[in-house]
Parts: C-alpha cells; sequence; structure tokens
C-alpha cells in the first residue's frame, strides 16, 4: 500500500506540514521542522514561502484515516 502525503492534523505546530511529511518519510517531525527554521534563516524567507505555498496544495490528513 502507498502512503500518501498529508498535513498531519494530530502531530502540527503551525500548519502540520512537517507532521505529515515526517510521517511519509519516516523520520521525525521535530528534525524537519529545525531544518525548516534553519533554511528559512539561510534562505531569506523563500523557504517560508515554499512552506506555505506547500501548505495550500497538501491537503489535510482526512479523520477517516485514523479508522
Amino acid at each position: 500500500m502507498m502512503n500518501k502525503l498529508y498535513r498531519s492534523t494530530s502531530n502540527r505546530r503551525l500548519t502540520g506540514l512537517c507532521g505529515g511529511l515526517g510521517e511519509y518519510l519516516g523520520i521525525s517531525p521535530t528534525l524537519l521542522r529545525l531544518i525548516t527554521v534553519i533554511a528559512a534563516f539561510c534562505s531569506f524567507g523563500t523557504t517560508v514561502l515554499i512552506y506555505f505555498i506547500a501548505s495550500l496544495f497538501i491537503p489535510k490528513q482526512s479523520y477517516m484515516h485514523y479508522v
């Protein structure tokens, strides 16, 4: 069965994107959040723009996913 990429509704701090990516990739969402913050500073905000654009296009995890 293929995993689908969703924004997490249970493991979220801002939009759930790092939580969903962490679940999808099988790595710690905290590590992804740290990488995102560091990249935001190094990219002069480009990472923040990409983060919010991705949050618009990646759907939220449905509640049926838990069942």
